[in-house]
């Protein structure tokens, strides 16, 4: 199944830019009057015609739309250490995308070896692998954030929210507003216990989850000790070593196995 990305979108009409618009007219060869499926990155897929095939500015009418199209039931923000090798952080972005996220936070913590990021590639990345895994919603890819200020400061709040982004909290049935789970995978020494991500979630009866991953050299532990004042419960992921971008992805797909 082909898919295409429009960067302006309505009930009406979808545009792609320049990228999406040869690939569909110059690269596939469609042409005027070719139906095409196009994702608006927000959640909706539409089934269209292409009224205009300008490899350089493609218009398609839409002739139906699929809102929620290859959703999943849960809402989960990964805030994640950019690993020293960049390509090692990228393809955690491309697998977490197949399995579902909704948010990437690239964080940078006291022992990241990698103290700067930039996301343009990561986004490309993302778009890539959400038309690869048959869904309509691009995950965010946030700006890079200190791990100390991401846990302090409510992501809504210091990341800047828009309408596309998914809500940290929920309400309840009983119209109260359910908190967020929020887990951190660190390999705690001494007293503190750690559970299975597997426990914390089944524990859970709600849908937005936020899980914090360190950097190839685990979080500081005046970082563990600042998460867990602000709700994160520890978490391990089983009784292997695992690199950052390995223990990130594993933690997307427990929360997509949980919810299965």
């Amino acid at each position: 199944m082909e898919l295409f990305y429009a960067y302006d979108s309505d009930s009406r009409i979808c545009r792609l830019d320049a990228d999406e618009s040869g690939h569909c007219c110059r690269v596939l060869r469609h042409r005027v009057g070719d139906e095409v499926n196009v994702i608006d990155g927000l959640g909706t897929m539409y089934r269209c015609r292409l009224v205009d095939d300008n490899p350089k500015g493609a218009e398609a009418e839409v002739l139906e739309a699929f809102p929620g199209w290859g959703g999943h039931p849960y809402r989960l923000t990964v805030a994640c250490c950019p690993t020293k090798n960049n390509d090692r952080f990228e393809w955690f972005v491309e697998k977490a995308t197949e399995v579902g996220v909704d948010r990437i936070v690239p964080t940078i913590g006291e022992r990241s070896e990698r103290k700067v990021y930039k996301t343009d590639r990561a986004l490309r990345i993302a778009l890539s692998a959400t038309k690869q895994s048959l869904k309509a919603r691009i995950p965010e890819i946030a700006e890079p954030v200190s791990v100390k200020d991401f846990i302090q400061i409510s992501p809504l709040a210091s990341l800047g929210r828009n309408d596309s982004t998914p809500c940290h909290f929920e309400r309840s049935p009983e119209g109260g507003v359910e908190k967020s789970l929020k887990l951190i995978a660190y390999c705690f020494e001494g007293d503190t216990k750690r559970i299975s991500i597997q426990e914390a979630l089944k524990a859970y009866e709600g849908k937005d989850i936020t899980i914090l991953i360190g950097p190839e050299g685990d979080f500081s532990p005046e970082e563990a000790r600042l998460a867990v004042e602000h709700g994160y419960i520890p978490v391990h992921l089983g009784a292997s070593r695992l690199r950052t971008e390995t223990a990130a992805v594993l933690a997307a797909t427990a929360v997509y196995l949980h919810f299965e």
